[in-house]
């Protein structure tokens, strides 16, 4: 039980001590960032699947 009480430890004195965290500014910039690309991503898949399925809507109609 003391292995995980100075794992604790020296994990929190890492990450208060070691550990270098981003601005808010860059948070900010870099979650924006984050969400464009999500939302490009999800058109491009959308465009896609549009495009397949007229395709193959009109395969399947002939």
């Amino acid at each position: 039980m003391s292995k995980l009480g100075t794992y604790v430890k020296e994990s929190y004195k890492e990450l208060t001590t070691k550990v270098t965290w981003p601005t808010w500014d860059k948070l900010q910039s870099s979650a924006i960032i984050v969400m464009v690309a999500s939302v490009v991503c999800a058109v491009v898949i959308w465009a896609m699947d549009f495009v397949f399925k007229t395709i193959m809507t009109g395969i399947y109609q002939l």
